[in-house]
């Protein structure tokens, strides 16, 4: 076994698991949540959690950034991850404040979810496929790949299946955060 896949594969269940929890139930939690003492509406809710994808694709790009300056690719996606966990506990508690404080803290969030998403499923796959313990076996890459990938497909699936379990049990502020 290649030294480092299953903690990757561990860390993009996880993120995988957020990330699509958030694509599906965001804007039904934003129409749900007084923002600013105001309701949102439906489309407003929809185009509005778009902005936790703004925030990804920056943090994608920060990432890949601080991990290829630091040639540290492990510790960038362990400290987006953990970083992200603040981010969701402020953005549950603070989200609500007003609309100014949602975005900015949803933006955020975003950044510190899908950054080691997108490391993980780029720059770490290749890495662990290309692993000197392969000795030039190419084809490793794709299995490598597969794994990790495969493994956070599993979280993408859980993620919204346990929120729609959650919500209909504890209601709907829990759910997310």
């Amino acid at each position: 076994m290649i030294p480092g896949v299953i903690p990757f594969a561990l860390c993009l269940f996880f993120a995988k698991l957020v990330a699509y929890t958030f694509l599906y139930w965001l804007p039904f939690y934003l129409t749900q949540t007084e923002i600013g003492g105001k309701y949102i509406s439906v489309k407003f809710a929809g185009n509005l959690s778009a902005l936790f994808d703004v925030g990804g694709i920056l943090g994608g790009i920060l990432a890949g950034y601080i991990s290829d300056k630091l040639n540290a690719r492990a510790i960038t996606a362990a400290s987006f991850m953990y970083a992200a966990i603040p981010s969701m506990l402020l953005y549950q508690h603070y989200g609500s404040v007003s609309m100014s404080a949602n975005i900015g803290l949803m933006m955020v969030t975003g950044l510190f979810v899908n950054g080691p998403y997108a490391l993980i499923t780029t720059a770490v796959s290749a890495d662990l496929g290309t692993h000197s313990s392969l000795k030039g076996d190419s084809r490793a890459l794709a299995t490598v790949t597969a794994i990790i990938d495969g493994t956070g497909s599993v979280g993408a699936a859980l993620g919204p299946l346990l929120t729609g379990f959650i919500s209909t049990r504890d209601g709907m502020k829990f759910s997310l955060c």
